[in-house]
């Protein structure tokens, strides 16, 4: 792939300097892993989400408290749509000016290491000026309606100091305008914190059907996989054992890290369209080297969702192999294939679909233990180009990122060349 951006610390063209210090609210409800967990007697999951248990943030800052603090901008999802490149910033640290943001291809693509504009602006950022304002995302996904939509989890991760001082809400901009056009609260009947939801996948018949949209939102710590229908404003929720994490694939060594999580369902995508209209929905656990697929006339049915067996609809396809833990994966219409963001294997890889789903039949589009620690996130444009963000958290949680080496990377690659010379082909 071809390497686009690199940085060895982030910055933006508003760090907010010279206004008033954002800190969280003191008096905000502090929330603790498992506090609000239905099944007190389940064991606390550890998952990409969590900081270790008397984890000390690094404290070496000439101002720990000040509306920018390069070290811990760490940059989590990447989106690219005609030309502005949208680039996420969860909060799990203090000092974070800006969680949306996108980078100017026009202006900035020929910079190594460009600066980030807030979206759709810098004071919807701004979590503690109003209630209105983001808070906290992950990824981003772009509908077939020229719409980008994402989660904002309404939590502070701070380490020993996890704030959920918003509802968890799906939004909803028109990037002809950059207006917001959406905002859904997800319900506290649905799911009690932010803490799990980092993707969303939206299934859009076509551009001529843009209100009868579905978003599928995998909750990696619940394990469960919720729906929103935006044509009837509501949600359900689906719970299977398919949604766990493999307790024989959660222990992993990336960037000289040895670790374990316990991360559930992370990441769905849709496949081709059948002659009935319907449309395969992949997922996979992250903590996990399987696959699985229920169609997507299962999912938009509230009612399957009581359900108390769901029969065959839920399918393992089965494993991609040993070591294939994946974040992000994305289906590619024109080639019928689908990439993966592998994280043991420092790199990406692919299937094709029309093929039986084995281990020998997925190929490595590449792999660099140097330079792609931890691909956090994998998307492709309507142009067919691969995006993928590498930004060695596992470093920067377990251990130290050095700001004098290049820790956070893009990459981007054309499918038909992503595929070419593998089993893909």
């Amino acid at each position: 792939m071809i390497e686009v951006f690199k940085w060895k610390q982030m910055d933006y063209y508003n760090r907010g300097d010279g206004r008033p210090s954002r800190q969280p609210n003191p008096s905000a409800p502090v929330v603790f892993p498992g506090q609000y967990n239905r099944n007190r007697g389940k064991r606390d999951v550890l998952t990409s989400r969590d900081t270790p248990s008397g984890f000390k943030p690094r404290s070496d800052f000439a101002d720990d408290s000040g509306p920018y603090i390069a070290y811990n901008n760490v940059p989590m999802g990447v989106t690219h749509f005609r030309g502005r490149l949208f680039v996420t910033m969860p909060r799990r640290r203090v000092g974070i000016p800006s969680t949306l943001n996108y980078i100017d291809l026009q202006r900035d693509g020929k910079q190594s290491s460009p600066k980030l504009y807030a979206y759709p602006n810098f004071e919807l950022n701004q979590f503690n000026a109003s209630e209105q304002n983001l808070v906290s995302v992950y990824r981003t996904t772009v509908d077939a309606c020229q719409r980008l939509w994402f989660i904002d989890t309404g939590m502070l991760e701070y380490p020993n100091n996890r704030q959920q001082i918003r509802r968890p809400s799906i939004w909803i901009v028109n990037l002809k305008t950059d207006r917001v056009i959406k905002r859904y609260d997800i319900p506290e009947s649905i799911v009690d914190t932010g803490r799990g939801l980092a993707s969303l996948t939206i299934d859009v018949a076509s551009e001529k059907q843009c209100n009868n949209a579905y978003a599928y939102i995998p909750d990696l710590v619940n394990s469960r996989l919720y729906v929103y229908s935006l044509a009837d404003d509501r949600m359900w929720v689906f719970a299977h054992n398919y949604f766990n994490f493999d307790p024989l694939a959660g222990d992993l060594h990336i960037g000289g890290q040895t670790f374990r999580w316990d991360d559930g369902i992370f990441s769905t995508t849709l496949g081709a369209q059948h002659s009935d209209g319907s449309r395969d929905v992949y997922f996979h656990a992250m903590a996990s080297n399987n696959e699985f697929v229920v169609s997507n006339k299962v999912l938009q049915q509230e009612s399957n969702a009581a359900r108390s067996d769901h029969g065959n609809d839920f399918r393992v396809l089965g494993s991609r192999g040993q070591n294939k833990q994946s974040t992000m994966h994305d289906y590619d219409p024109k080639t019928g294939v689908i990439f993966y963001a592998e994280i043991q294997t420092n790199g990406v890889g692919c299937w094709k679909s029309s093929n039986p789903f084995t281990a020998a039949n997925h190929g490595t589009v590449t792999s660099n233990a140097e330079s792609m620690i931890y691909p956090s996130d994998l998307t492709i444009d309507e142009d067919g180009n691969i995006w993928v963000m590498s930004n060695s958290m596992p470093i920067f949680i377990y251990s130290q990122l050095d700001p004098s080496t290049y820790n956070f990377r893009i990459w981007r690659q054309n499918v038909n060349e992503a595929k070419r010379n593998t089993v893909c082909e």
